[in-house]
């Protein structure tokens, strides 16, 4: 299939989003109460599986199948502790949300703790999810580049900023109302893809169904368990328990992933879908784990040299002729899928976050002036989006992005210490220290990582998170006084 068939198949897909942005909007579509919370009128099950396309990133799409080559298949370990996130963000923190009615989840930092916990917290998550959201974006952005465009000789900025723009124009008018449908359809589009890679690879080795299935429970990278090495990262404990606490941060406590929850009708609908939602990304994870089993017995049945980067060998196999004409296609639209289910929340979010917590929007009598200042901010928020894929193609170099990833994960520790300071405990901290203690905290926990490592030969995994977090939870109880907490926080 030649480039220009390529071309048609990329804009028929985006001008479909196009439509569905148009028809889900409706007549109050520009409202801020569309844009922010989809005016909770959000069907629950389409949430669930708009949540999915949200939470598995074009960087998933081509990570997860590497990662069997180094640590085989114990990715599932930590995808089971998801699940008990899940249940432990629907049981916990979605009624205080429902029950305060937030708009912005950082907004009960205020209510419970004080005014500097809100902007914090605030600032932490505008800084992590825009630092991360782009990382993520620009690394898809170079597979497309290198794989896609650049054989018609289309320039990394052409694609980087048409890509930004393409997100911006489905989404800046009705926000989460569009984007919980938007994100339904391109879940099922990656999924989709997903199952015909699975199964273009499975005829190449010759394999029906069944055969697929032996495939992958014989291999010898079909192990999902780790319980003798204490001192493994991969031990059954860490990722379990890891898996937990990541789910409860980086979906529990990130508007990003919260908003399209406060959008459903009710709190039973939001329980409903969080369920529905970790039950699916179960198996969802464990179909990119056997993708990347199976690319690997292709390799070592037809004697094909891997590269020396997990992340390449999915687009290794899939952009070129290894597994048939139409894969390049099939390939492209997964992974756009995916990254776009992705960044288009997480602007709508940042978008969201910035105009409720800083800019304190809700106050705003005028509706139509709130209404701009929306608008603006978006559009703001966008160019600060490609602002930053621009500067890691400057920098152009993947330990850069990498390190980013790193000090990213850091500064959600901060985000769970101060929630569970407002959740377990009935203090309240000195208001003025919280940012001294929330920006110490990564510092502290960084230079602990580097110590363990050079003095005791230890490296840190997930476990990290809750270090940073007790660090957090630590600095803000000393200095503390007891009090009463206010009955609608609890």
């Amino acid at each position: 299939m030649n480039g220009l068939w390529v071309l048609l198949i990329i804009a028929t897909y985006f001008a479909a989003l196009l439509v569905i942005s148009r028809i889900t909007g409706g007549k109050d579509g520009d409202s801020n109460d569309a844009f922010f919370l989809g005016n909770r009128q959000s069907p629950w099950y389409i949430v669930s599986i708009s949540m999915i396309g949200a939470s598995l990133s074009g960087v998933t799409f081509v990570s997860v199948p590497g990662m069997v080559r180094s640590i085989d298949m114990t990715y599932m370990q930590t995808v089971l502790g998801f699940f008990v996130g899940y249940i432990v963000i629907a049981r916990v923190l979605l009624p205080l949300y429902y029950n305060l009615r937030l708009t912005s989840i950082y907004a009960y930092l205020g209510k419970r703790i004080g005014p500097r916990a809100h902007l914090t917290g605030t600032s932490f998550f505008l800084l992590s999810k825009m630092i991360g959201a782009a990382a993520r974006f620009y690394l898809v952005a170079v597979i497309l580049q290198t794989y896609v465009f650049e054989a018609w000789g289309v320039p990394f900025a052409v694609t980087s900023l048409a890509s930004v723009a393409l997100v911006w124009a489905y989404t800046f008018r009705s926000g989460i109302k569009t984007i919980v449908w938007t994100d339904t359809v391109q879940c099922i589009c990656f999924i989709g893809m997903l199952v015909m890679i699975i199964w273009s690879v499975g005829q190449k080795l010759g394999l029906d169904a069944d055969g697929l299935a032996y495939t992958i429970r014989t291999s010898a990278h079909f192990r999902i368990f780790e319980w003798s090495d204490l001192h493994s990262t991969q031990h059954f404990a860490k990722q379990f328990i890891s898996g937990i606490f990541i789910t409860i941060v980086m979906t529990g406590l990130d508007q990003d992933m919260m908003q399209k929850n406060l959008s459903c009708r009710n709190l039973r609908e939001a329980q409903r879908n969080m369920y529905t939602y970790g039950f699916l990304f179960t198996p969802v994870n464990f179909l990119f784990l056997s993708l990347g089993l199976l690319l690997l017995t292709l390799a070592s049945q037809q004697g094909i040299p891997l590269p020396s980067s997990s992340d390449d060998i999915l687009p290794m196999f899939c952009a070129g002729d290894m597994l048939g004409g139409a894969m390049p296609v099939f390939f492209a639209i997964g992974i756009i899928a995916a990254a776009f289910s992705s960044a288009d929340s997480a602007l709508a979010a940042l978008t969201t976050a910035f105009c409720v917590d800083i800019l304190r929007i809700e106050k705003e009598a005028d509706e139509g002036r709130a209404r701009r200042i929306r608008r603006h901010t978006h559009i703001g928020m966008a160019v600060v989006f490609a602002v930053i894929i621009l500067a890691f193609k400057a920098l152009n170099s993947r330990s850069v992005i990498d390190a980013i990833y790193m000090i990213a994960s850091y500064t959600y520790g901060p985000l769970l210490g101060l929630f569970a300071f407002g959740l377990f405990t009935r203090r309240k901290p000195v208001d003025q220290r919280i940012p001294i203690v929330c920006i110490l905290s990564p510092i502290v926990c960084f230079a602990l990582s580097m110590l363990a490592k050079r003095c005791f030969g230890y490296t840190f995994s997930y476990e990290m998170l809750m270090i940073n977090a007790s660090i957090t939870f630590a600095g803000l109880w000393i200095g503390s006084e007891k009090g009463a907490m206010k009955a609608d926080t609890c």
